[in-house]
């Protein structure tokens, strides 16, 4: 289990946002696919933030009470996202998903850009393979 690392559980080519993105195109981008949040990314495909269903639920209660216009990602959006590398231990990443709240980390490369997705059900998946020797 050692020698596992988060290229061998992450999703590749995973789906993202677009810095830009209106609110309604985000919460239906969400509520179609599999994820409860997904990585922003900019042109470069490097990530700028990290939108959660959460997020968007906030933010529709807010500004269906106020009547605000419509919202971008970048409004909704964590600036700061807890990102992991392809290298990484697998065993490190479960020691910090343990610490921090995210279900999701987006795999970066070496150049910060968005390879693949880890989910925490992926990790106690090989956890749990590993401890039961499959």
């Amino acid at each position: 289990m050692a020698s596992l690392v988060v290229r061998d559980l992450m999703v590749r080519h995973p789906p993202s946002l677009v810095a830009g993105t209106e609110m309604t195109s985000v919460v239906a981008t969400l509520l179609n696919g599999r994820y409860t949040g997904l990585p922003v990314i900019d042109s470069d495909h490097r990530v700028i933030g990290f939108v959660s269903e959460q997020d968007c639920l906030r933010h529709l209660l807010v500004s269906s009470y106020h009547q605000e216009g419509s919202l971008r990602v970048e409004e909704l959006m964590h600036d700061q996202p807890l990102t992991v590398r392809e290298d990484d231990s697998v065993v490190d990443v479960a020691g910090l998903m343990v610490k921090q709240k995210p279900k999701i980390y987006p795999v970066l490369d070496s150049g910060d850009r968005l390879v693949g997705l880890l989910t925490r059900r992926a990790v106690l998946q090989a956890l749990n393979d590993s401890r039961r020797g499959d």
